[in-house]
């Protein structure tokens, strides 16, 4: 486990780490309302963070998810054409935008807001073997009167070192106050649909 602070000064992490962070138990003196979280497998679309930094409102995050043979989606999309869903590659760039917002002290629930623009001009195949996302962090701004935060970034997305997405204006923001850690019970926010502005 990290305090909080080693957690905000780190810059890398490696699976272990991140599936801690995914299951709440990385650090051990979270900061009230600190409650996002990667998803966990087989949700979760990254192995490693290997460079993580900012300089004041901008950063950079440099990732990487080891490709295998049995990944669960080559199972089911497509049968005899096995190919990994673009838009997983897609939500991996979130889940490292929303892990940068906890890693620059942004406290609360992540979620994906949308992005700009996105462009497949390749393909991540059975045999391949490194996924890497290289994210330029645009803006990161803190909203303290909202309790919330928000990032936007710019991503490629390599296989064994060839581009074959990019990804513009991606953004992820930080909320407090809407969790569903009671789940499966029905409660204030088991129940989803147009969040307020």
């Amino acid at each position: 486990m990290l305090t909080h602070a080693e957690f905000l000064g780190r810059e890398k992490f490696d699976k272990s780490e991140l599936l801690a962070f995914a299951y709440g138990r990385l650090i051990e003196d979270p900061p009230e309302a600190f409650r996002a979280r990667l998803p966990t497998p087989p949700m979760l679309m990254v192995d490693r963070i290997d460079h993580i930094s900012a300089e004041k409102s901008r950063g950079k995050l440099s990732a990487a998810r080891d490709v295998h043979l049995d990944d669960w989606f080559f199972q089911c999309h497509f049968l005899d054409d096995p190919v990994q869903p673009g838009c997983l590659g897609l939500d991996g760039v979130w889940q490292m935008l929303g892990f940068y917002c906890n890693w620059r002290g942004g406290v609360g629930t992540g979620r994906a807001l949308g992005c700009g623009e996105v462009e497949f001009f390749g393909q991540i195949r059975p045999h391949d073997g490194t996924m890497r996302y290289e994210i330029q962090i645009k803006r990161y701004t803190e909203l303290k009167n909202a309790g919330a935060s928000m990032v936007i970034g710019d991503a490629q997305v390599l296989i064994d070192d060839e581009e074959i997405y990019t990804v513009k204006g991606a953004r992820v923001g930080l909320f407090q106050g809407i969790d569903y850690p009671d789940y499966p019970f029905e409660s204030k926010n088991s129940h989803g649909g147009r969040n307020e502005r």
